[in-house]
C-alpha cells in the first residue's frame, strides 16, 4: 500500500502496462534492496543505475527517474517496450531488410557506448527490446561499466555463455569492447536464421566449436553478403576482429 499510495501520487499506477500517458508509457524496473542477491545490490546495480544515468540515444531505454519508496525498495521508471528479440525468435527468423534496419540500430547504439567509453557485457536477443513500431531499445547495463583500458576487465566473467566470445570463455585476458562486438555477431546470426550458432549445453566444448566456420541449415536462407559480415564479425581471434567503429562504418556504407 505505501509503495502505490507514493506511486500513485507521481502520477503512476501499477498495473501490468504502468503509467500510460498522452504521448508514451512507461515501465517500471523493480528492484527491492532487501531480496536481492548481496553482490547485485552493492556490486552491478550501482554499475547499472550510473550508466542509465548517463547514457542517452535514441536506441538505449531511457529511464524518466529513479524513485525510492518505502524501505529497500527502488523504483525505477524508464520507456516501455512491446517485446524483444528473443520472443521475436521464437516465432520465425527476421526479413533480411528489417533484421539490417534494427541490427543498424543496435549497431548505433553500441557505438554510442563505446565511444563514451562504456562497456555493456551482456548483449543478447533478451536485452534488445522493441517497440510497437519495431524501434530497437538497449536495455540492462547489470553487467556494464566504464571500461578504462584493455585488459583492466580481464579477470571478470560475465554475460551469457551462448552471446560470450571465446578468449571470455578461455578465461584469458580481454578487450571487452571487442567481446561487445562478437556478441553483436550471435545475435545477427540469430535474427536472420531464427537459432543459435553455437550449442552452448556444454561450455567446455564451445571455444572449439567457435573456431569453425558458422553452419547454416538447409532450411534457412541467409544470402551471402550477410554470411560474409556474420563471420566477419564473428573472428575467434580479437585482433582480427572488428571494432564497434569499424562494424558501424561497413554498414552504413555498404
Amino acid at each position: 500500500m505505501c509503495t502505490e499510495k507514493v506511486l500513485r501520487g507521481m502520477g503512476y499506477k501499477l498495473g501490468v502496462t504502468i503509467g500510460e500517458g498522452s504521448y508514451s508509457k512507461v515501465a517500471i524496473k523493480i528492484v527491492d534492496r532487501k531480496k536481492a542477491p548481496h553482490d547485485f545490490v552493492h556490486k552491478f546495480l550501482p554499475r547499472e543505475l550510473t550508466l542509465l544515468r548517463e547514457v542517452r540515444h535514441d536506441n538505449i531505454v531511457h529511464v524518466h527517474e529513479f524513485i525510492e519508496v518505502c524501505i529497500g525498495q527502488l523504483y525505477i521508471v524508464m520507456e516501455a517496450a512491446t517485446t524483444d528479440l528473443q520472443k521475436i525468435q521464437e516465432v520465425n527468423s527476421i526479413p533480411i531488410g528489417q533484421a539490417k534496419t534494427m541490427f543498424s540500430q543496435i549497431v548505433s547504439a553500441v557505438n554510442y557506448l563505446h565511444q563514451h567509453n562504456i562497456v555493456h557485457r551482456d548483449m543478447k536477443c533478451e536485452n534488445v527490446l522493441l517497440t510497437w513500431d519495431n524501434k530497437v531499445k538497449i536495455t540492462d547495463f547489470g553487467f556494464g561499466r566504464f571500461a578504462m583500458g584493455y585488459p583492466e576487465l580481464s579477470s571478470t566473467y560475465c554475460g551469457s555463455a551462448a552471446y560470450a566470445a571465446p578468449e571470455v570463455l578461455l578465461g584469458v585476458p580481454y578487450d571487452p569492447k571487442k567481446y561487445d562486438v562478437w556478441s553483436l555477431g550471435v545475435i545477427l546470426y540469430v535474427m536472420v536464421t531464427g537459432c543459435m550458432p553455437y550449442d552452448d549445453s556444454n561450455v567446455r566444448k564451445l571455444p572449439r566449436a567457435q573456431r569453425k566456420a558458422s553452419v547454416y541449415l538447409d532450411d534457412v536462407t541467409v544470402e551471402e553478403p550477410c554470411q560474409l559480415f556474420i563471420a566477419y564479425l564473428l573472428q575467434f581471434s580479437p585482433s582480427s576482429r572488428p571494432t564497434i567503429q569499424q562494424v558501424s562504418t561497413f554498414l552504413f556504407h555498404s
